[in-house]
């Protein structure tokens, strides 16, 4: 049974992807091709790891780091340094992320105070508009130039 192939439009369709993202992919190492003349020729591994690229992209990887964690994954090394380095990217980017949300949420929080104090000025602006406007209509005599 012949191994499963696939030409760069069947995989930029079925990821979604631009042709141009795929060569990049291929331009990074991420993706290493068969050629067949002038037409790439991508085989299963190419496409596990095209998922697994944006999947590691979904999770907010580098493309490098993607590399480097697919290409662990090749060499018929022991699992124990793929698996530790695998989850040393992902402990330190979960660590960022949650240094950024806790940024975003200060944010947030700062963003409804501010709101709140606008606001409470702006009630006292319309009841200031209102008491003018309730002034303006009777008539002032207290006033007299001499």
């Amino acid at each position: 049974m012949p191994a499963q192939t696939f030409t760069i439009s069947q995989l930029a369709k079925e990821f979604d992807l631009t042709t141009r993202a795929i060569r990049f992919y291929e331009d990074m190492g991420l993706l290493s091709p068969a050629r067949a003349g002038l037409q790439r020729v991508y085989s299963a591994r190419d496409r596990a790891r095209l998922t697994l690229t944006l999947r590691a992209k979904r999770l907010g990887l580098t493309l490098v780091e993607a590399k480097d964690i697919l290409d662990m994954y090749d060499s018929p090394r022991d699992t124990v340094p793929q698996l530790e380095k695998f989850l040393g990217v992902l402990g330190a980017h979960r660590a960022q992320l949650e240094a950024q949300m806790a940024e975003l949420q200060a944010n947030l929080a700062e963003v409804r105070e501010h709101e709140k104090k606008g606001r409470a000025t702006l009630v006292r602006a319309h009841k200031a508009a209102k008491a003018a406007s309730d002034g303006e209509s009777t008539p002032d005599t207290t006033t007299h130039r001499q």
